[in-house]
């Protein structure tokens, strides 16, 4: 029945090809071309995680123009395989999975085609070893940096002294930013001569409920969380409906969102800056390897000192004196001394 519903998705996943070629054809000024497929459990279009993962690709592609991609979003966790073999079964050279809840999907997929390359975002450092054709990378943002990026801003805002953090699924990563955001709130709030708590992290266990983010949202904005930092795509959008709808109740913007994965500003009235992360550069390792033959079995590390993490734009919100402050705290983090 697997293989009946991979062949099926097959023909449906040709529909969303950029273009067409494969390895070895020379269509491309004479050089070889290449095939990325992504899959991904939420949409491309959600204005959070699904929306920078696609643009980030889409980006490493435009960049590297010996190399198509295809695409399908959406997907129910049941999916996952059967997406990426039906992408295996039509020659693709490099299967692209954003998350580490798609990992034991990839290692069976990985296990069963070893000449194709798949490369987990936020995958476990020790997922590469566990794939036994030496064909699985995992790219791997650093998770506290994450975390430390957003928590000072909000060290830096909370009035209240109170902080929140909406996860979509409970995964190692997402607890990793948690940790990150908590640690460097408490830190800077404390130089700020605050006490500042951050409520228990909550998890949707879903990345496309928006309407879940709307009540988790409403449920810690009760409890006197006043700035909110998310890891769950959609979910994290329905928090900031929720946010500027407490906001144009209060006739001011009292309660701060800070977004991510990419430059948000402007989205919401709510966001007051971002944690941006440049999953390009480490997909472009991905294509590299793949081109040379030397892919599989490591991970690629991002962080803040080679670039792949930074911040964006702050908003107008945030005081010029805490905008000093928060660039003084992450030049710490670039240098390896915050909160030392």
């Amino acid at each position: 029945m697997k293989k009946l519903i991979a062949l099926l998705l097959a023909v449906v996943m040709v529909l969303g090809l950029v273009a067409c070629g494969g390895e070895g054809e020379n269509n491309n000024g004479g050089e070889d071309t290449y095939k990325v497929a992504f899959i991904l459990n939420c949409s491309i279009s959600d204005g959070g995680w699904g929306t920078a993962c696609y643009t980030e690709l889409v980006a490493a592609v435009e960049a590297n123009p010996n190399w198509e991609m295809a695409y399908t979003d959406n997907l129910a966790q049941d999916g996952y395989y059967d997406a990426m073999v039906a992408y295996c079964n039509e020659g693709f050279d490099l299967i692209y999975a954003p998350g580490g809840e798609y990992t034991d999907a990839v290692l069976q997929v990985a296990n069963e085609y070893p000449d194709v390359a798949f490369a987990l975002l936020n995958g476990g450092e020790d997922t590469p070893a566990a794939a036994a054709n030496g064909n699985v990378s995992s790219l791997l943002p650093d998770a506290q940096q994450i975390g430390w990026i957003a928590g000072a801003l909000a060290g830096l805002m909370t009035e209240t002294g109170t902080v929140a953090f909406i996860g979509g699924m409970e995964l190692t990563t997402t607890l990793g930013k948690y940790e990150g955001f908590v640690e460097a709130a408490q830190y800077v709030g404390a130089q700020e001569g605050k006490t500042v708590t951050a409520l228990d992290a909550v998890y949707a266990n879903s990345y496309d409920d928006s309407a879940k983010g709307i009540e988790f949202a409403n449920a810690m904005m009760e409890q006197g969380a006043d700035v909110f930092f998310g890891d769950a795509s959609a979910i994290d959008s329905g928090a900031r409906q929720a946010i500027d709808e407490h906001n144009t109740a209060a006739g001011a913007v009292e309660v701060f969102d800070i977004a991510q994965p990419a430059d948000y500003l402007g989205q919401n009235p709510c966001i007051i800056g971002s944690q941006v992360t440049d999953n390009s550069s480490l997909i472009a390792l991905s294509f590299k390897a793949v081109e040379e033959g030397s892919f599989g079995g490591e991970v690629l590390y991002g962080n803040l000192q080679n670039g792949v993490l930074s911040t964006g734009a702050l908003s107008e919100l945030v005081p010029a004196e805490a905008q000093e402050k928060y660039n003084t705290y992450i030049q710490a983090m670039v240098d390896g001394t915050f909160m030392k």
